[in-house]
């Protein structure tokens, strides 16, 4: 199939081409050829009339006209052209002298002087003058006096015409010429054709077989160029395409992860309400279906009821916090926050409240650690790291200390002297609700969601975090904030 292309573009190619140089070549040919003609019978029609001018020249002389006649004659006989060339004097009607056949004309011929007659031999039959009819150029001069008329005349036939084109030679050239051009063509057209072959290939290709990568080798022309451009700008079509492609299978991943995590999060939700709620239902129901209880028993009862109300309002607010990061953390609203001063402060309200129990928060930020943050999320977020140590880590100390600092970030790690948890659980802190224990949560009045609120948190800053088992024994999050770059002024 390809085979039959090839050979049909090229050919659609080269026939009109050779067909126009041919037609060009050989119009010309006719037309040199047409043009030497006409000026070859101008020339035979000035030769005649010279021939009569110099026999009435000789007769005002007063030469023997005879003798020129004679001479001139004679001369041009000797050229093929004039062979057949006819002279004949007549003086006063009479014929004086005649070369060839005496040559007779119509007294209207005689008056044009000059034109084309047929057989103006004298005395010929109208049977002898059809039967061999032929052109004669006649030219008809008459002396001043008008004693003297001098008839010339010569047949335009086939070999006067033929002797008066050029050289045969001429033929050869054109031809040569014309074969020349045809090979050039067929050269010309095969290389366009080749060429129209390959796009014609690669458009095919590319139609049918989307993982088709097209790489043919091009002439270094200006065609070769456009094809090389055309198949760039296919190949770069192509790889865009694939990284579309990519970034949508990408993106549909994550739409679809995002589902499956908020369809988690409602299930997860509905599992963790059904508890606290069900509890304070037990406790309220108790109470009411039991008007004598007494006083000490109905406070225990509401006393259990008010703390799953809290664990209530704390589910729901954590909930309400981790949806608005991940749905907009990009649009939290940032200022110029000195880290320092927000640890310091919230170390010394747990000391003077106690909220931690026994175990002690310290830190260790430099003076000067200004990042680029939200205060109330950056304080929620050391909070939840402080409780989330006093609740499950079994230390007695929790600090957070900055490990570092490059053009963009400062580094920090908050750590504790508890106990850790296994390796395999380290991949699982981060998601919502995870327990290490069942129960673990519940029954230490935690949402499960401190540590995902934490991780939410530096991601929406533009921060990273991880958690690894510490050197002091317990757990170490490490992670990085932004720095707080002042404004350039112009």
């Amino acid at each position: 199939m390809g085979l039959r292309r090839k050979i049909s573009y090229q050919w659609q190619l080269f026939i009109p081409l050779v067909a126009t140089l041919w037609i060009i070549i050989f119009g010309m040919a006719f037309w040199q050829f047409h043009n030497e003609s006409k000026y070859r019978e101008a020339q035979l029609r000035e030769q005649l009339s010279l021939i009569n001018a110099r026999i009435i020249a000789a007769y005002k002389t007063d030469d023997d006209p005879i003798k020129f006649v004679d001479f001139v004659c004679k001369y041009y006989r000797d050229n093929p052209l004039y062979d057949l060339l006819r002279v004949s004097v007549y003086q006063d009607g009479e014929l004086q002298r005649a070369w060839s056949e005496p040559i007779g004309l119509s007294d209207s011929e005689i008056e044009q002087e000059q034109g084309f007659t047929r057989t103006p031999e004298i005395d010929r039959t109208p049977d002898d003058a059809r039967a061999g009819d032929k052109y004669f150029y006649y030219n008809v001069s008459t002396s001043e006096d008008g004693h003297i008329k001098v008839y010339t005349a010569l047949p335009i036939d086939n070999d006067i015409l033929s002797a008066a084109l050029p050289s045969s030679n001429i033929f050869w050239v054109f031809l040569a010429l014309a074969l020349a051009m045809t090979v050039l063509s067929y050269i010309s057209t095969r290389y366009f054709g080749r060429n129209i072959t390959i796009l014609r290939t690669i458009a095919e290709r590319a139609a049918t077989d989307p993982t088709f990568i097209p790489a043919m080798d091009y002439p270094h022309d200006e065609l070769g160029d456009i094809s090389r451009q055309i198949i760039h700008m296919y190949n770069e079509r192509s790889h865009a395409i694939e990284r579309l492609n990519r970034e949508h299978a990408v993106a549909l991943h994550a739409i679809e992860e995002k589902a499956r995590a908020k369809r988690q999060l409602t299930n997860n939700i509905n599992h963790e309400l059904r508890t606290p709620i069900g509890v304070i239902k037990g406790y309220l129901d108790t109470i009411l279906e039991n008007p004598d209880m007494d006083e000490g028993s109905r406070t225990h009862f509401l006393r259990k009821a008010s703390e799953h109300v809290d664990r209530l309002v704390n589910l729901i607010a954590d909930v309400s916090a981790i949806t608005r990061l991940e749905e907009g953390g990009e649009l939290i609203s940032t200022e110029e926050l000195n880290y320092h001063d927000i640890a310091y402060t919230i170390a010394s309200d747990m000391e003077e409240s106690g909220s931690l129990g026994h175990m002690v928060f310290r830190q260790d930020i430099a003076l000067d650690c200004c990042v680029m943050g939200n205060f109330n999320l950056l304080s929620g977020m050391i909070i939840n790291l402080c409780k989330n140590s006093a609740s499950y880590s079994k230390g007695s100390m929790c600090e957070l200390i900055q490990t570092g600092e490059d053009e963009k970030f400062y580094y920090f790690e908050f750590r504790d002297n508890g106990t850790g948890v296994a390796d395999e659980h380290l991949p699982h802190l981060f998601e919502r609700f995870y327990r290490i224990d069942s129960g673990r949560s519940r029954k230490s009045g935690g949402t499960g969601l401190g540590l995902p609120i934490v991780q939410n948190t530096v991601l929406a800053h533009g921060g990273k975090i991880e958690v690894a088992n510490g050197e002091l024994g317990g757990l170490a999050f490490r992670f990085s904030l932004p720095k707080f770059r002042p404004p350039k002024r112009f």
